[in-house]
Formats: C-alpha cells, structure tokens, sequence
C-alpha cells in the first residue's frame, strides 16, 4: 500500500469531517455571526413614534440565549441582522456551486414580481442545508429573500406590515420529514440547487424544484420534528385538497387549546372569531410592543398564533396562512413550539383580541 502524504492526509479529514477543526457548519445565526439553535424575529410596521419601527426596518428578536424580545440595534436590511448573517452563508457558498450544498428558496411572492401566485401554496422560507445539517427558515414576507446571484437584501415592500419568522438548525436526518411536509405545502419556488447526492432520501423536493408532477398529495399532514440541540417542534401541512380554516379545523383541536390568532387582517376578506368547537380561535385586534407602544391588526402581515392564558397546553405556532375565507383553498403549513420563553414572549404582544360574541 502507497503511504498517502500527510498534507492529503489533512485535507480528505477536513472534507470527511464538516464541522470540526474550524470548518464551519451551517447553522442560524445570530446578530454576531455566531451558530444557534434557533431565532425568531418580529419586524415592525413603518409608522411615526419615538419608540422605534418608523423606518419599517426595525425588528425585535430572540435566540435559547436572550428568553425575551429583545429590540435589536440592527435593521432588516444590513448584512448585520440575524437575517443577514443566516442567508451570507448561501450567497458566500453559492458562486462555488458546490454538489455537497443544497438549497431552496420559496415565496408565493417572488422577488421583483407584482405577480403572486395562487397554484401553488400560500408559503414563504427557505432551507439551506448539507449531509451534516441546515436551517430552515419560515417567515412571511413578500418578495424574500433576493436570488443567490444577487446577495442579500430587504424589499421596500416589505417595510410597511410588520412580519415575522422563526429559523430552525436542523441535523441532516430531519430533512426526510421535511422533505414530505414540503409536497404537501406545494411551496411556489424560485431558485434551488438539489444536488443528485441527496435525491435518494430527498424524493420531493427536487420534483417541486423542477415543477413536475408529483404522487398523489395527502390532504394534510402532521410531523414532530428536533432542532440540532434537541428542541421538539410540531408541523402542520395542509394541501389545497383541505378545504378548512387550519387553525379551528386542525391546529386548536390538535392542540387541544384555545388559540389566539395573528394574521393579516383585510376588511371583508377575514374570519370572525370561532368557539364552534371544542377548543376556540380568537382573532387578535392589537400588539403592544412595549409599555406605550402598540399597532394594530390591520398593520400587521405576521401569521402566529398562541395560546390563551390559563389554557393548560401552551403552545405558539409560526407560519403561512391568514384567518380568510380564501386561505381555505390555499395550501401552507405552521410549525409549533412548547418552548416556554416563545410562548411567554409571543403572549406579551397581546394587548386585546376579539371575543366570539
């Protein structure tokens, strides 16, 4: 047997090994740069006030780190904010085209486009991942993120509502899962690279990338899904086969809580208040911000959902649809947390929601 020199030694350990030995994995970040778990961020609607959002790039966040909303001193649009440090990972990695990344970036609204798509689900994210593990990004604003080729930005548009979002680090071995929640959510994308290494576990995602047809589609679906560091979340997915308000048909009774819901409200296109069933949905009216601080409904494009005080199950949940009679025929999904510092952080935004009577 040939002896292999040390320096090629080396470098087949370092390809072997991402991760280690200061090769850096891929991960959320936060607003330094560093790897977590997991953030969720809240950006503000532009308004006039002294507190802070006027600019329409003003964001509150939260990491396993900070157990609170914290306002951030980065805006949406810098390189700098969470965000920013999270996506430079594919729009550094992208010009090398590498065959061991893949990613996929989804948008009913696509970047650049006045056009919003209705074939295809009413869902915003993106994932960027390797064999060793990724990120899963789930938010919801318009025209996000910009294509690899054009680094990274915030739209203008996306200043005026607030909105919201959670990314998730999840090892490599959760992406199967994810795989067949995506089908069923049919996101509208627009840019991916599936390299062939992962089409064998990943059978969906490169259909839906490439547009073609697919097996038939489960009405909905619901999958339990681990962070990196072990933090249990829950994922809805419903097709437009389902043909129901995700949060009163499935998510309360699910849950087997009452649920208060943020989403974006349009006059004669929202859902009143529902107690039809076991467990309730209240339609949110108002978010306060801080102590003389507060925006209402109206203002607002976040879709979230937590749940009523003194309920005993407590739960938050983030993602795609709004409470409209529309959002029925729509496909997307909601991934929901026990997470006490989400939940208690998410329940301080309340400042009143609308009974059923």
């Amino acid at each position: 047997m040939t002896a292999k020199p040390l320096g090629t030694a080396l470098s087949l350990l370092f390809l072997a090994l991402p991760g280690v030995l200061g090769v850096p994995t891929i991960s959320c970040r936060n607003e330094e740069g560093a790897a977590v778990d997991w953030f969720v961020f809240y950006k503000l609607p532009k308004r006039q006030g002294k507190d802070g959002g006027e600019t329409g790039l003003g964001y509150l966040y939260m990491d396993p780190s900070t157990r609170s909303w914290r306002r951030s001193e980065k805006l949406m649009n810098t390189n700098r904010s969470a965000l920013g440090w999270t996506l430079q990972q594919l729009y550094e990695a992208y010009p090398s085209k590498s065959n061991n990344t893949a990613y996929v970036m989804y948008n009913d609204g696509i970047p650049k486009s006045s056009n919003y798509s209705r074939k295809y689900g009413h869902t915003k994210g993106l994932l960027l991942w390797n064999r060793v593990q990724g990120f899963w990004l789930i938010h919801s604003i318009p025209g996000f993120p910009p294509i690899p080729e054009e680094g990274y930005d915030y739209p203008s548009t996306g200043r005026w509502n607030g909105q919201n979002g959670i990314c998730i680090t999840f090892k490599y071995s959760q992406y199967e899962a994810i795989d067949s929640q995506l089908l069923v959510s049919n996101p509208n994308i627009y840019s991916c690279s599936i390299p062939a290494t992962f089409h064998q576990e990943l059978v969906h995602i490169p259909q839906l990338c490439s547009k073609s047809s697919s097996l038939k589609v489960p009405g909905r679906q619901l999958t339990t899904l681990q962070s990196a560091q072990g933090q249990n979340f829950l994922h809805f997915a419903k097709s437009d086969s389902f043909l129901d308000d995700i949060f009163v048909a499935w998510m309360a009774q699910q849950l087997k809580t009452h649920l208060l819901a943020e989403t974006w409200r349009r006059k004669r296109q929202e859902l009143p208040s529902n107690c039809s069933l076991a467990y309730h949905v209240y339609n949110i009216k108002a978010i306060k911000t801080a102590r003389q601080s507060y925006f209402s409904s109206y203002q607002d494009h976040a879709k979230w959902c937590v749940s009523r005080k003194g309920t005993r199950n407590r739960w938050t949940c983030i993602g795609d649809l709004n409470r409209s009679p529309y959002q029925a025929f729509r496909s997307g999904g909601f991934i929901c947390t026990q997470n006490r510092h989400i939940y208690q952080a998410f329940q301080k935004l309340v400042l009143y929601y609308e009974d059923c009577n």
